[in-house]
């Protein structure tokens, strides 16, 4: 059985982060403060669940992808150093945002080639929170899809997959997928385990293929960021004090004075 896991490297949000130049998203200051999305970290420790369930019975073999510039390849390390058995860099020369549409439609354009049977990604990305990819990506390969798992149990002989999910006002959803099927994986379903340093030491020595976009798949840029900026900065709040009549009196003054009343 072959699994995908989907990674993304995102701006470390304990690092001094800034707008670009050219106001279209976030820059670094420390062009090594990038690391793995935390909820790909829940999706890859899954795979390797799996994979361990089926030892000795079925074949499992794990992949990682992941979509962007060179500097995303660290990323993919790491994934080998917690146990990927295998790297691939989907390359892309712009180092800003790049949309949920466009990286969905260059992994599922991979995935489709490498005849995966189970696809894993993370609830969502730590920097734009937008929950698509998965979705996107069983969209377009038209492959069954269940967001925010929290439990899974894969019947390989039937090729069935049982899963719940979250849903809302904090009920779940039990399903049952065909596979080859699409899951995004929700925090806190396992406990991503630290690498082991013979994993590290053969992530090392791994290469890890890069693939052009241009070569899977024609891009089609249906979002772009036009202005990313701070907000505005306002006026601190004023605290009225007194009594709950002097307070009203107070207030109602202010509204006339700004003529809001």
């Amino acid at each position: 059985m072959k699994t995908l896991v989907c990674v993304k490297q995102v701006p470390d949000t304990e690092a001094l982060l800034s707008i670009d130049p050219g106001g279209k998203w976030i820059a670094p200051q420390d062009a090594a403060a990038f690391r793995m999305n935390r909820f790909d970290e829940f999706a890859l420790e899954e795979a390797m669940r799996i994979k361990e369930r089926f030892s000795g019975r079925i074949d499992v073999s794990i992949d990682s992808v992941s979509v962007g510039p060179a500097r995303v390849r660290p990323t993919l390390k790491e994934s080998l150093a917690r146990g990927a058995d295998n790297g691939f860099h989907i390359r892309v020369e712009e180092a800003g945002y790049i949309s949920p549409f466009d990286t969905a439609t260059l992994i599922a354009a991979f995935a489709e080639k490498g005849g995966y049977d189970l696809i894993l990604t993370g609830v969502m990305a730590e920097d734009d929170m937008a929950c698509l990819v998965g979705s996107l990506i069983a969209e377009i390969l038209g492959y069954p899809c269940a967001t925010a798992v929290i439990s899974q149990k894969i019947k390989a002989e039937e090729r069935r997959i049982d899963v719940e999910r979250e849903i809302e006002a904090g009920c779940r959803e039990c399903l049952q997928l065909d596979l080859p099927a699409v899951l995004t994986i929700q925090s806190g379903i396992n406990s991503p385990r630290y690498s082991s340093l013979s994993n590290v030491m053969r992530a090392s020595r791994q290469k890890i293929p890069t693939i052009s976009a241009e070569q899977l798949a024609a891009r089609q840029k249906t979002e772009q960021v036009s202005a990313l900026f701070y907000p505005e900065k306002r006026s601190g709040g004023k605290i009225l004090e007194g009594t709950p009549r002097e307070k009203a009196q107070v207030l109602l003054r202010e509204l006339h004075g700004k003529a809001l009343i």
